[in-house]
């Protein structure tokens, strides 16, 4: 351990894992001394596996190049750790020699193989990575074992550098009450977020061998199945447990009036520092999921439509109309499977998949159709073979380009001039005296003006809907203005 670089949490952490690699790999060593060495090896590696951690989930952009390394690393490390325990926990159950001298240690040898499994189904989730479906027996075995044995609720120091202890059951639940949570749809940070949160509420979290009116979601401990939401038709039998949150709400509500008033609880293990603002929304969508039944809102259509994308706000500007150059090599076609007027589903390869993220506002113009609409990208998943499942909502089917200006003048902060995006209403849409619109910064209190299809708007702030990498969403009251107004 001496020869580790002091100063190089990478490097450091790079070593341990080719040595946890290593010693897992050895058939020969006594059970009792190949868990001892795993062990250390670990608790070797924690603090610099929690600043590389905090750095991959830094509330400010990696470069590709930083983002990229510290995943490969991070994600091979917690790999090769729940991969060396689960072994010991195998052979321990075969019986194999030395395995007597860990009875007294096989609930943290559970506790942290369940950990470890967390961690590295974590970094798989970030990158939208195919899920292998043995993570979810291995998960059954071990936490029907420790049921079996009556250890699922022992107390255990789960590293030493931890102030509380952990159960079993504990750990189970941090990773079914979060990955049940509908992580496909989150960003990274959110899934990040939303994991903090889980886990410093996870006391609330049960499991539970009957389904009660609190259950959110089931999980059979004896099929490769991922957890899945309860509904009047979930079957039950007795290797079925469903996981219920009966006081997370209230934690969560409370939570979020905190943090209304833009503070972050200073007892919310978070791995580093967040605004109050980003933490918020990943409590909001956690209470959500838990309150609110998902619903689609269209029929979706099975049916093959070839539509042109462009992604990012300043592209979008350029592509409904207002632009002058018109770049053909920021245009991809993407071919859909499904489509409704709420949103479409489609599949890209790996090179037309690149960087596609959660949340990434995208211009939509399917085939046949002479004007633009905008999306905004929900849910990623990737499979096997590499390719992109995309699910995507659709905000307006017809956007335009509007120069924006200060109603009445004076100094707000908002430069006179500006493009935003008009989002037209839907067929059926009820959304009389207001408007939605995109623009680069909101502003508060800063009515605005502007002209489109030779009327004259003035534009009211309501409300910001939603905050995007490049633009800012906002509710407006619009009245038209008439010529005597002038």
């Amino acid at each position: 351990m001496n020869d580790l670089p002091k100063h190089d949490a990478l490097k450091s952490l790079m070593e341990l894992s080719d040595w946890v690699e290593s010693v897992t790999e050895v058939n020969e060593f006594k059970l009792d001394h190949q868990f001892a060495l795993i062990r250390m090896l670990d608790e070797a590696g924690y603090a610099h596996a929690r600043k590389l951690s905090n750095e991959y989930f830094a509330p400010h952009e990696l470069t590709t190049f930083q983002e990229n390394r510290l995943w490969l690393v991070l994600g091979s490390w917690y790999r090769n750790l729940y991969q060396a325990y689960l072994k010991i926990f195998k052979r321990y159950c075969e019986g194999d020699k030395g395995g007597g001298a860990i009875d007294s240690l096989v609930a943290l040898l559970v506790s942290r193989t369940v950990r470890c499994m967390m961690s590295s189904l974590k970094f798989a989730c970030v990158h939208y990575g195919p899920i292998d479906s043995q993570i979810w027996s291995q998960l059954g075995q071990l936490y029907r074992h420790a049921e079996g044995h009556r250890y699922q609720d022992t107390p255990v120091q789960l590293y030493p550098a931890m102030t509380r202890t952990s159960t079993v059951q504990l750990e189970t639940s941090h990773l079914l009450g979060w990955y049940g949570c509908g992580v496909s749809s989150l960003s990274p940070l959110a899934m990040h977020l939303t994991e903090r949160i889980i886990e410093q509420y996870n006391s609330v979290v049960k499991i539970q061998t009957q389904p009660g009116d609190c259950s959110l979601f089931g999980f059979d401990l004896t099929g490769p199945s991922l957890p899945r939401r309860v509904n009047v038709d979930s079957t039950v039998h007795p290797h079925m447990r469903f996981i219920c949150m009966p006081e997370m709400q209230g934690k969560l509500e409370s939570l979020i009036k905190v943090l209304r008033k833009n503070i972050v609880p200073d007892d919310l293990l978070l791995g580093g520092e967040y605004d109050a603002e980003l933490v918020k929304e990943a409590a909001e969508y956690l209470l959500k999921f838990m309150t609110v039944l998902p619903k689609r809102k269209a029929l979706r259509k099975q049916i093959n439509i070839k539509t042109k994308v462009v992604r990012g706000f300043p592209r979008m500007v350029t592509y409904a109309g207002l632009g002058t150059r018109f770049d053909e090599g920021q245009v991809a076609e993407w071919q859909l499977d499904n489509i409704s007027t709420a949103g479409f589903y489609t599949v890209l390869s790996q090179s037309a998949s690149d960087q596609v993220r959660i949340g990434e506002l995208v211009g939509i113009k399917p085939e046949a159709l002479s004007y633009w609409g905008l999306a905004i990208i929900r849910r990623l998943m990737r499979d096997t073979d590499n390719h992109l499942h995309v699910g995507a909502e659709i905000y307006s089917n017809q956007i335009s380009s509007v120069t924006l200006s200060q109603s009445g003048g004076g100094s707000m902060g908002f430069e006179d001039g500006q493009i935003g995006l008009w989002l037209h209403p839907k067929i059926g849409e009820e959304v009389e005296g207001k408007i939605y619109l995109l623009v680069g910064k909101y502003v508060p209190n800063c009515s605005l003006q502007t002209e489109l299809q030779d009327k004259k708007y003035l534009l009211i702030p309501v409300a910001l809907k939603q905050r995007n990498l490049d633009c800012d969403l906002v509710e407006f009251r619009v009245i038209e203005r008439d010529e005597s107004e002038e």
